[in-house]
């Protein structure tokens, strides 16, 4: 049967074990449609949300993209490896911090920061990601680049005793993060100010933007994220076998109705939310508009009044359809197509 694709914006929870790709299968499945793209991997240790983008919406993940995220992360201290992660290999070890050196040093993590993404990332080497050179053995030494950390808070610590000192082994952390930023490089970093060495062992995604892990689709089936319910996973499961969403929630609905139930329109309120100007087209320019004529005021019923902060603006017909995407110049101010939707 042809059923017509779905277009919308599902906040998605994906568990631990599986990657953001095959996280994916039961959207697709669900919407009937293989158009359909997240706004940010999660690795495959990792849980938390996915902001996934279907049908024609799927022009919109560049936009989505900028947002800043948080996260809660349990940083494991002693080793270092060389994919930052779980699933990677010791490759250096080193003395757990003491208490007062990781607060410390954790204090210092704020603000605009240069950051050397990890080795096994999506970052790309002259076309090829990174993580795949780095599985060829051609691991290459990624540049520096200006992050954001807007909020850091330790949220709960494992101390161990050792020389009579009383040191950090596990520790919860939160942050509050610009685009592009990688948790795993942050905790290696703060390993290395405080002396130690340090990678991830639990990272959970909770916010997208304006978009919040409490609003996504399966987030009732995640477990409680804490340093000993992360430790007893690691310690107790190798690997997931498929998406556990794809059976349904833990209330027995069908997991393909709660897909279709769980996705957003892209409305005006929608695109405000998102952080969208919003522009009224009128209905005697669209043919101009869809055909990529020189975007002119006179396009737009109320943009006088819509021209404000934001520099990309979502373009709705009178009836409320989403007709594309217009950016304009901070330096110049003219208006230039985005994209549009035919």
């Amino acid at each position: 049967m042809d059923v017509s694709p779905v277009s919308g914006i599902l906040p998605y929870a994906k568990h631990s074990g599986i990657t953001s790709f095959a996280s994916l299968g039961c959207i697709k499945k669900a919407l009937h449609t293989k158009k359909v793209g997240h706004t940010g991997t999660l690795d495959s240790f990792a849980e938390g949300l996915l902001v996934v983008l279907t049908g024609s919406l799927t022009r919109l993940v560049p936009y989505f993209t900028l947002f800043d995220k948080t996260y809660e992360a349990v940083i494991s201290f002693g080793e270092e490896t060389d994919t930052l992660d779980p699933c990677g290999t010791v490759v250096r070890s080193a003395p757990l911090p003491d208490t007062a050196s990781f607060e410390r040093a954790f204090t210092s993590f704020r603000g605009n920061l240069m950051q050397r993404p990890p080795s096994y990332s999506a970052v790309h080497v002259n076309g090829k990601r990174a993580s795949d050179l780095a599985r060829e053995g051609r691991a290459a030494l990624l540049p520096e680049r200006a992050v954001a950390v807007y909020q850091s808070d330790i949220l709960e610590m494992r101390l161990v005793q050792e020389g009579g000192r009383s040191c950090v082994r596990y520790a919860r952390v939160f942050f509050h993060v610009s685009k592009g930023t990688y948790i795993r490089s942050l905790a290696r970093d703060l390993a290395v100010a405080c002396g130690s060495a340090a990678h991830l062992i639990g990272l959970k995604r909770t916010k997208v933007g304006c978009f919040d892990i409490a609003q996504a689709s399966f987030s009732d089936m995640l477990g409680p994220f804490t340093i000993d319910s992360v430790l007893s996973r690691t310690q107790t499961e190798s690997s997931v076998r498929g998406d556990p969403s794809c059976s349904g929630d833990k209330n027995g609905e069908d997991s393909e109705n709660l897909v279709r139930r769980s996705l957003m329109s892209f409305d005006r309120s929608a695109a405000k939310y998102c952080g969208f100007g919003l522009l009224t087209l009128r209905p005697n320019r669209r043919f101009d508009f869809v055909n990529g004529k020189t975007l002119k005021p006179d396009f737009f019923a109320d943009f006088e009044r819509s021209l404000r902060v934001p520099q990309a603006f979502a373009v709705f017909l009178p009836d409320g359809t989403f007709s594309g995407v217009v950016e304009r110049s901070a330096q110049t101010g003219k208006l230039a197509y985005g994209f549009v939707i035919h």
